[in-house]
């Protein structure tokens, strides 16, 4: 792993309306999106950014956003393709802690986890709105209990996968990666920067911005708990963008994504 390589693990797709991908603007009808993981190959070891939906959870609390997944596309699955195992993993980060970012949380019990501050704050206790995005509770021991639930824990396993590194602000992960600090989506919202020694880095918006419009209108979804702040970090990523002369990559951008290389295809 002496060259950084980034690898976008295919975690299958989800349906919401148009005016939930585009707040207050639209069109309405059903849009049918990605979601994927990002996991990085550094000499200072594999971080996985987020770890996508669990299909069950959804089916069970959210079965109306349609979730399409493979066994390919679940997190053990999509490692699978690389020859790695969820073991081979030494640091999951959770951009933040809706479903769709934290699903597979469960397999990593050894990893170190990392997260901003009062994301697990927010998940022990979300504004009313918020409840959907913070429904699945298996990630955190601490905020199923402050919500009545049960953290799930995987045959064999002994203890929940709960115990994460609290930062704030724009943090280095590893030399090149860096994550950046984007609130509005969420509380404790990170983006992703990462350097490479022969290409243009690779600016990921994740959820600061779910598409190419979105940046470009400025027009966040509807999933937020502050549109001001959302908007504010929307700007960022795109002056830092500017500034480094990145690629933008958008975390739930059909088209851009049907572009993007996946599977064991890698960025170098």
């Amino acid at each position: 792993m002496s060259d950084t390589k980034v690898y976008l693990l295919d975690g299958g797709t989800l349906v919401i309306d148009g005016y939930h991908v585009f707040w207050n603007r639209g069109p309405a009808g059903e849009i049918r999106f990605p979601v994927y993981s990002i996991l990085v190959e550094h000499k200072d070891g594999r971080f996985l950014i987020d770890t996508g939906f669990d299909y069950d959870h959804v089916m069970k609390v959210l079965a109306f956003e349609k979730p399409i997944q493979s066994k390919d596309q679940t997190i053990p699955g999509a490692l699978a393709l690389l020859g790695l195992e969820p073991k081979d993993i030494d640091v999951v980060v959770n951009s933040h802690f809706h479903f769709d970012h934290c699903g597979g949380n469960k397999y990593f019990p050894h990893a170190k986890k990392i997260c901003h501050k009062s994301e697990v704050p927010q998940a022990c206790n979300p504004e009313p709105f918020e409840h959907l995005g913070y429904s699945d509770l298996s990630f955190s021991a601490e905020a199923a209990e402050a919500r009545g639930a049960t953290a799930q824990l995987l045959p064999g396993t002994t203890r929940a996968n709960s115990t994460f590194e609290g930062i704030e602000g724009d943090v280095d992960l590893a030399k090149g990666v860096k994550l950046i600090f984007t609130p509005g989506h969420s509380v404790g919202h990170y983006s992703l920067m990462v350097d490479f020694p022969s290409r243009k880095p690779i600016l990921f918006t994740i959820d600061a911005a779910y598409t190419q419009k979105s940046l470009e209108t400025l027009c966040q979804a509807s999933f937020h708990i502050d549109p001001v702040a959302g908007v504010r970090s929307m700007r960022h990523v795109r002056k830092l963008a500017e500034d480094h002369g990145a690629e933008l990559m958008f975390s739930h951008d059909m088209e851009n994504f049907k572009t993007y290389k996946t599977g064991t295809q890698f960025y170098s």
